[in-house]
């Protein structure tokens, strides 16, 4: 009895030993185990760059559309008529206020104010002769009289003829950019042709229209941003500065004037805008807008998890709301403080293994305006 107990022990000894041989040389590091790794692809870890979901102020923003237009406008033209001796601007240059644009041929006129200026120093001179004589009671005072009336006239003669001379020269009336011209050296122009245009771009208006529903929530000075086609990653900031006080009863909307700092003057006039009104802003849970992907009618991200001292990408599906300035409001999907992934997100899947590879916006969201 006492060695069939022996026997079973050993037996069992056996077994063990056994299955711990078997183990080692297909799950642990014998030469079976390594064949079976051999032949397994080894995990690649996705280079990707993180952000942090958290609340902000977002901007409650409204659409609108118009057309830029200088905030100041002229037609220039001569305000006499000759012959053009020289033309001093081109298309799209930019000028300054008294800047001389055109010159008419002059020699009559400088001609009339020699004269002119030589009847004046007549006048003055015979004035000044009849004053000493009156001093010695050697002329009537009459004659004197008709003496200064006659330097009076002189004068304003005088002052006509330069006035007539300085006509002969169109200049700029403010600081900006002229148009076109079909004006060339040797046209004989008459008093009101239309020469060129100037325009000051500095600042340029936009004006558009918004439904009455707006119209108690829509400030004189609130904030507005501008995209133009020619220009999809540039923001042009600026701000309402005028409210129409009629609401058109066909269309029930009402029209605002917007103005734009355009300094470097890449705005023309009469450029189609898609402008951004800022009317109110509220805390609100937001990802940068590089994290959301549209996938038919859903959107999702990938959230990132800790799996042991791993990271891995997690898809959440996420109902988005309102989006202002690169931020996109989440509703439902993430939470306060959760990372997402925002570079690489098209060579990330589902539980993917993850590889920081910049993360410069780890830090909590700002509570601050989107955009400011």
């Amino acid at each position: 009895m006492r060695l069939l107990k022996q026997i079973g022990i050993l037996v069992v000894i056996g077994a063990i030993a056994g299955g711990g041989y078997y183990g080692w040389q297909v799950y642990g590091t014998g030469p079976k185990s390594a064949a079976k790794d051999a032949g397994k692809p080894k995990e690649r870890a996705v280079g990707v760059e993180l952000a942090t979901a958290g609340y902000r102020d977002l901007d409650v923003v409204i659409e609108a559309v118009g057309s830029t237009r200088a905030r100041r406008t002229v037609e220039i033209t001569p305000l006499a008529t000759g012959r053009v001796t020289e033309v001093k601007f081109r298309a799209g240059q930019a000028v300054k206020a008294g800047d001389v644009l055109l010159k008419l041929d002059d020699e009559i006129q400088r001609a009339d104010l020699i004269e002119a200026e030589a009847r004046l120093t007549d006048a003055e001179s015979s004035l000044k002769r009849s004053e000493t004589l009156k001093k010695q009671n050697a002329i009537a005072a009459a004659t004197v009289d008709n003496l200064v009336a006659q330097v009076a006239i002189a004068k304003a003669e005088r002052d006509r003829t330069a006035k007539r001379l300085r006509d002969r020269f169109v200049r700029a009336p403010f600081d900006g950019v002229v148009g076109f011209s079909e004006v060339e050296l040797g046209t004989r122009v008459e008093e009101g042709n239309i020469v060129t245009v100037l325009d000051d771009l500095s600042v340029v208006e936009v004006e558009f229209s918004l439904p009455e529903s707006l119209f108690g929530k829509v400030a004189v000075g609130k904030r507005v941003v501008a995209k133009a086609a020619p220009f999809p990653a540039r923001d042009f900031d600026g701000q309402i500065d005028t409210i129409n006080s009629r609401v058109d009863p066909i269309s029930r909307s009402f029209k605002a004037r917007a103005v734009i700092a355009n300094d470097d003057r890449a705005l023309p006039a009469g450029m189609f805008v898609h402008l951004s009104v800022v009317i109110d802003a509220d805390k609100a849970l937001t990802v940068p807008e590089e994290a959301v992907v549209v996938n038919g009618s859903r959107a999702y991200v990938f959230a990132i998890i800790e799996d042991g001292n791993k990271l891995r990408a997690q898809q959440r599906f996420v109902t988005i709301g309102r989006r202002s300035f690169g931020y996109v409001e989440v509703l439902d999907g993430v939470d306060d403080g959760e990372r997402v992934v925002i570079r690489g997100v098209q060579k990330v899947r589902d539980g993917a293994l993850i590889k920081v590879e910049a993360a410069p916006s780890l830090q909590k969201a700002p509570n601050n305006a989107a955009g400011t």
